[in-house]
């Protein structure tokens, strides 16, 4: 059963300074394979995120999504967690291997039966139900057909937006495709330290393109079977890019960071076409007259509604010095092999003088207002929000049970002040979602990173809020930043 002491759940407040636009939505999020469990249940196959996990050596400690923190049997307690801390809204994403099984063919009804018990219960609770159609966890029979270096997969993901929108598009308004897809493409393909697992620089560039693809398709299937007020969404992990000099070589290695981190999905997402300067770094990797079919940038420009935007730190470039060694210290784990085909040279840095999390990952809130700017003047028509914006802390229960993360809640402050005065200089940012709303799986971390503002104990799965879901609790109940302690 879920701990909340009554005292701690926070009440009505006065409003304080700083106030977050009137509309502006409060959520928190979570991902299927980090959260569910039930791996076997109803009909779910294994996805690649299984696959991978149950290779030794793939995951530290040798930790599973088997049963994470068992969502799936303790939603309900779950859902009236979330409305005694005051959600308004709820990121899920949905498991493509538990709906649709192999990837292929008719949906499963007991499947789908979780999506659609889910959602009523967060309706029930005056909760918004957020759907996420793909957070990494491909159906393996996809992965051993190709997976995503194969342009049958986008076709494949289509088809399963489109049962997604016929089973839950009466009650969820708001779709977002894709999670992340640099991860997807990047580091499964790329530099290997998720799942898949792979280390092939061009099935990496090969995966960009075909999720590209896959987010044009699933977004006019959503259309076609969405009612004309639901909102589609893609969320993409930006890189903050910063040069660590201001040496035409450092700009130059933050120009290469920010194309095959960035413009090789907004570019085409947005504007149509994939940036030349991508195209020339990484013609000796892929053939790309020959990848990218005729119809195809028409189709991944697809209007949408919103862009999701996850930010948790910035990234610091530089061009090493002749003879000096290369370091990747990119946050994206450690590999011999590059995420980053056709800029394995650029070296990464942490900020100097900045506090770290528990990922070891630099704390700096004016990386999150830089990028929303940055992104607002690039597409000032297109409404934005904080799908994704948290920190790992090392917490543990005191004496008493109770779980103090002063770290989180100084995080949390200073990001939220950030997502204000963006919205004050001119940026329409219409949300925030907190990652994560509970402790869970964090893929090659397996247990040992805890993101969550409430604290799950895995040997009972008793759930406790720590202050930070209480502080946030306040912060949605003021519509506002509290004055900082």
């Amino acid at each position: 059963m879920t701990a909340v002491r009554p005292d701690t759940v926070p009440q009505q407040a006065p409003a304080a300074q700083a106030p977050f636009p009137t509309g502006f939505l409060w959520g928190a999020a979570t991902a299927a394979y980090q959260v569910e469990g039930a791996a076997a249940e109803r009909g779910r196959t294994p996805c690649i995120w299984d696959t991978f996990s149950h290779t030794p050596g793939k995951v530290l400690n040798g930790d599973t999504g088997d049963v994470a923190a068992d969502h799936f049997h303790r939603y309900r307690d779950d859902v009236a967690l979330m409305k005694r801390l005051g959600l308004q809204a709820y990121r899920f994403s949905v498991s493509w291997s538990r709906v649709q099984p192999t990837g292929r063919g008719p949906a499963v009804e007991s499947g789908l039966d979780f999506y659609r018990s889910l959602v009523d219960e967060l309706l029930a609770a005056g909760i918004k139900p957020v759907a996420t159609l793909y957070h990494w966890d491909l159906p393996q029979e996809l992965e051993d057909a190709g997976g995503w270096p194969e342009r049958a997969t986008a076709e494949r993901f289509a088809d399963y937006a489109a049962i997604m929108a016929r089973a839950l598009g009466d009650r969820v308004s708001m779709w977002t495709t894709l999670n992340e897809p640099w991860c997807s493409a990047f580091l499964g393909y790329g530099s290997g330290v998720h799942a898949p697992g792979r280390t092939e620089p061009a099935a990496a560039l090969r995966a960009a393109h075909h999720l590209n693809l896959a987010h044009g398709r699933a977004t006019e299937a959503l259309r076609a079977n969405l009612p004309a007020a639901a909102q589609t969404s893609v969320t993409l992990n930006l890189h903050q890019v910063r040069p660590l000099t201001d040496s035409a070589a450092d700009a130059d290695a933050a120009r290469r960071i920010d194309a095959v981190g960035n413009r090789i999905f907004t570019g085409p997402m947005l504007k149509g076409a994939y940036p030349e300067d991508l195209l020339a770094d990484t013609e000796r990797i892929v053939n790309w007259p020959e990848l990218i079919h005729e119809g195809d940038l028409a189709a991944i420009a697809a209007p949408i509604d919103v862009l999701g935007v996850n930010y948790y730190t910035p990234t610091i470039v530089s061009t090493p010095a002749d003879g000096a060694g290369d370091t990747r210290n990119d946050g994206h784990g450690s590999s011999d092999h590059s995420p980053w085909p056709g800029s394995e040279h650029v070296a990464f840095h942490l900020a100097e003088g900045k506090p770290r999390t528990a990922m070891n990952w630099s704390v700096d809130p004016n990386g999150l207002h830089a990028l929303l700017m940055d992104v607002s003047r690039e597409h000032p028509d297109l409404p934005l929000m904080v799908t994704e914006n948290g920190a790992a802390f090392d917490d543990a229960p005191d004496a008493d049970g109770r779980v103090h993360d002063p770290e989180r809640i100084a995080y949390l402050h200073g990001h939220l002040e950030a997502v204000r005065r963006a919205v004050a200089d001119g940026a329409d940012v219409r949300g925030y979602f907190l990652w994560s709303l509970m402790d869970n799986f964090e893929w090659g971390y397996g247990y040992a990173k805890r993101f969550g503002a409430v604290y799950v104990d895995y040997a009972t799965q008793r759930r406790t809020p720590k202050s930070s879901a209480h502080w946030y609790g306040d912060v949605i109940a003021r519509h506002a930043l509290p004055p900082q302690a």
